[in-house]
This record gives C-alpha cells, structure tokens and sequence, in this order.
C-alpha cells in the first residue's frame, strides 16, 4: 500500500492557519486528502462543572490528547478509518458522537501545538509554520470567539492575558525552528502559498 503524504500546519491562534489549509484543499482536492485539527483532540472534561473547565488552560499541550492522535494518524497511514472526536469549543466537553474519517492520499494536520509533540512531529513528511504578528492574532481570535464560540470579549482578553499569549511564548513560538516552510504573514502570502503548492505536488509525484 502506498503511503500518504502527512503535512502538519502549525502557528499561533489567529495566525491564519485555516485559510492556508483551505487553499491546501482547494488546491489538493478534498476527496484526495483526510483533514485532522489537533483541537479536536481536547480532553474531556464532562467530570467537571462548567465553571471549572472554563478556568482550565486550554492553551498548554497537557490539554490535548495528543497520544491519541498520533494512533489515528498511524492507522490513517496502514488504510485504516478513524472515529474522530468532536469537540463542543461553547461547553468545552466531546461531543457522544464522532467524525468518521477515512484514508486518502495526504493527511493534514492542523493544530497550534502539533510541532511540539515530538512523536507527532516525526510523523509529518513536512511542516508548514504560519507566522502572523501578535496584534493580528488577537484581533482574529477575538472576532472567532465571539460568533463561533459564544465568548465575551472580557472573556477572550482575560483567557489571552492568563494563558493564551504565556503558553504560545513557551510552547508554540519555539516550535517555528522545526518547520521546512514558515510562511510570514498568513494566508495573504501568495508568493510562499505557490511555493507550497510546488512542494505538495513535487512530494506527491515522487
């Protein structure tokens, strides 16, 4: 069996992420690859009142199930289909019913954190580190907490301030020196978004 290509897309909350991995698919094709977002992988925290698992640093790798995502990469990599989890960001508790995904040609990667993990890292055939400055991510992630996730924006300030901008310091930022590419402004960067495109393709035919 052939074995796909894994890419893993890292960089900081707000950097852009998603709109590099949307131009991956548009330009991959979605029926050749399998999309698996590290944050799916968040622990549950069901045995905690929701006031409790709204104090937790979602922010630090101990909060995801990062083991677990590497067995489904691996069984995505020997052809196997995963149950993905689906995590509810509003209530911060899995959801009882999962994503089924199946193998394909590449499997993507996303996650803030996914470089950090060493066995997670070793998976990936390369790595993408999109690079965006700190007021620009603040801005996009106060605008996605808000109308997707239901947050207030004292909430969002006081959740950056406390662990989002300490934890992406310590653990997220030094992560860049393990990528093969970092594309510097995010999805705006056409010039490093070809030069992407080239590597896929070049990884694919060989």
């Amino acid at each position: 069996m052939e074995l796909p290509l894994i890419i893993g897309v890292a960089g900081g909350s707000g950097s852009g992420k998603t709109t590099v991995i949307q131009h991956i698919c548009t330009t991959i094709g979605e029926e050749n690859l399998s999309l698996i977002a590290h944050d799916a992988y968040y622990r549950d925290l069901k045995h905690l009142t929701f006031e409790e698992r709204a104090k937790q640093n979602f922010d630090h790798p101990a909060s995801l199930e990062s083991e677990l995502l590497v067995r489904h990469i691996k069984a995505l990599s020997s052809g196997y289909s995963i149950e993905c989890p689906i995590y509810d960001f509003a209530n911060h508790i899995r959801k009882d019913e999962a994503l089924t995904i199946t193998p394909k040609k590449i499997i993507l990667v996303d996650g803030i954190l996914i470089f950090y993990e060493k066995e997670l890292r070793e998976l990936m055939d390369f790595k993408l580190f999109v690079d965006t400055d700190d007021d620009v991510r603040l801005l996009r992630r106060l605008r996605r907490d808000i109308t997707e996730r239901g947050r207030s924006i004292e909430g969002v300030l006081d959740q950056y301030e406390k662990f989002v901008r300490p934890m992406h310091l310590e653990f997220v930022e030094p992560t860049k020196r393990y990528a093969d590419i970092i594309i510097p402004h995010g999805g705006e960067n056409q010039v490093a978004l070809q030069m992407v495109n080239a590597l896929i393709f070049e990884k694919i035919r060989s």
